[in-house]
C-alpha cells in the first residue's frame, strides 16, 4: 500500500537549502533559508535580544506573530524590527536593542 499524502514540508512549500551565517552582537550564528530572525536566534539558544525602556529587563519573542512587539531587534542597523516577522538573510547583523532603539541615531 502506498500513500500519496504530501509531507508537512511539501504542504507549506518549504525548500531545503544550505545553512548560512548571520551575526548576533558580533557572534556568528547559523540560519536556514526561510527562517525568521527570531527562529534563528532561538535555534542558537538566544532567548532575549531586547531590553525594556524602563528597567532594562530582557525580552525576546512572546507571541511569535508580530502582535506584541516584544521581539524588537536591530537588524542591519535598523531598530524596532519585529524579529518574528523578519526573514534572516546571509550576512545579516542582528544586535541587541536597548530601550526604544534610537540611541546613537541621528534621526
Amino acid at each position: 500500500m502506498t500513500y500519496d499524502d504530501p509531507t508537512p514540508a511539501e504542504l507549506v512549500g518549504a525548500a531545503t537549502g544550505s545553512a548560512f551565517e548571520i551575526t548576533f552582537d558580533g557572534r556568528p550564528l547559523t540560519a536556514l533559508p526561510g527562517q525568521s530572525v527570531a527562529a534563528a536566534l532561538w535555534s542558537a539558544g538566544i532567548l532575549a535580544w531586547r531590553t525594556t525602556r524602563v528597567g532594562g529587563r530582557p525580552r525576546g519573542a512572546f507571541c511569535g506573530i508580530g502582535q506584541c512587539h516584544d521581539c524588537l531587534a536591530t537588524v542591519n542597523g535598523r531598530p524596532n524590527r519585529r524579529a518574528c516577522l523578519v526573514t534572516a538573510h546571509p550576512g545579516d547583523a542582528i544586535t541587541t536593542q536597548e530601550g526604544h532603539g534610537h540611541a546613537g541615531l541621528d534621526t
